[in-house]
């Protein structure tokens, strides 16, 4: 078997154009310094020898590694890829890449992502999970997505409108008539703003707030825990507002396993616009936080605060809308909505 052949070296290139090796990493650098014949020998030359540059050698030479780091807080939420697509969408064009890793608690023990992409030397850092005292100093341009219970100092703030998307989802379930609407809560920065915002309709509408799920994970399971609870503290309820859709889904089989049809019993909310909201299973009335354009907005504040590493922090809120599918309607039995299905409330 014949061994395969050495990687074209950047000395390759130069001996082959007749040129420095300098001048070679001038012309890989676009210095507007070398002569055209010169560069067009080097590139002729980088061609015929496929000579790829070294990550790892350029990251060495000028102190950035050209990634950043988008720490998440669970890999089974959905919401995150339309984030990412935004984030690389923006980043991809100035020659970052994106890095992933989850941040969580698990029996006891912190899985540590600052840790990880302290290692590696990220250029930036992304966080979209709750932050603690390990995302202190992080010396670097940082951006702190969504609403959290706590801050990182000096970071840039990026988030949907959370108080605006739940105001829109209550006035759709109270113009369809509905009042004993549920609320499945759960833990974090995100969920406590949507339980807030809820609770203030309810109350300023002359309405009971009727809660379930304080204590667990804005999940799948804790989505069908609380329902559980709140089928069980609050008979009689006609619409159940999620957290998120991820917790719409438990929801549905909570409801599903004590004998409700959706939308013919209980209206179902959920709220991110994830893709489990958009399959046919749950059909998703829910509200859409725009996580791409969120991913966007993230990328603009690191690349400002990358070219510009004295610029002050910025906060940026990015307008929700309601998308109306078949999970929602008139309180009893109705027809399927069928007409409503993917239609948008701005």
């Amino acid at each position: 078997m014949t061994p395969p052949s050495p990687r074209p070296t950047i000395y390759d290139v130069a001996r082959e154009a007749g040129v420095s090796k300098s001048l070679v990493s001038l012309v890989l650098n676009d210095s507007p310094l070398v002569a055209e014949a010169k560069r067009d020998a080097v590139r002729d030359a980088i061609r015929k020898l496929g000579y790829r540059r070294s990550q790892a050698a350029s990251s060495l030479a000028s102190n950035r590694t050209r990634t950043i780091g988008l720490v998440i807080d669970d890999f089974r939420n959905p919401w995150f890829v339309e984030l990412l697509n935004g984030l690389r969408t923006m980043v991809g064009p100035h020659g970052f890449h994106v890095a992933v890793r989850e941040h969580f608690t698990l029996g006891g023990t912190t899985m540590n992502a600052v840790d990880g992409f302290r290692d590696t030397q990220v250029d930036a850092l992304v966080v979209a999970a709750e932050p603690g005292r390990e995302f202190e100093d992080l010396g670097i341009p940082t951006v702190l997505e969504g609403t959290r219970c706590n801050t990182i100092e000096g970071a840039d703030l990026i988030s949907s409108d959370q108080v605006q998307g739940v105001n829109l989802l209550m006035e759709h379930l109270r113009c369809l008539g509905h009042e004993r609407i549920g609320h499945v809560t759960g833990t974090g920065g995100s969920a406590g703003i949507r339980r807030r915002a809820y609770s203030d309709f309810m109350e300023s509408a002359g309405l009971e707030p009727l809660l379930g799920g304080f204590t667990n994970p804005t999940n799948e399971e804790g989505g069908y825990l609380g329902t559980a609870e709140l089928l069980r503290e609050h008979p009689g309820l006609t619409a159940v507002f999620t957290a998120n859709d991820t917790m719409a889904l438990g929801a549905r089989a909570a409801l599903r396993e004590t004998g409700y049809e959706v939308p013919g019993d209980v209206s179902l909310i959920g709220f991110d616009n994830s893709q489990l909201a958009r399959s046919r299973f749950l059909d998703l009335t829910t509200v859409d936080n725009h996580a791409f354009d969120v991913g966007v907005a993230c990328a603009e504040a690191l690349l400002r605060r990358i070219a510009d590493p004295g610029a002050s922090p910025e906060r940026v809120t990015i307008p929700t809308s309601l998308v109306i599918r078949t999970s929602s309607a008139v309180p009893g039995r109705t027809e399927s909505g069928e007409a409503h299905r993917g239609h948008t409330v701005p």
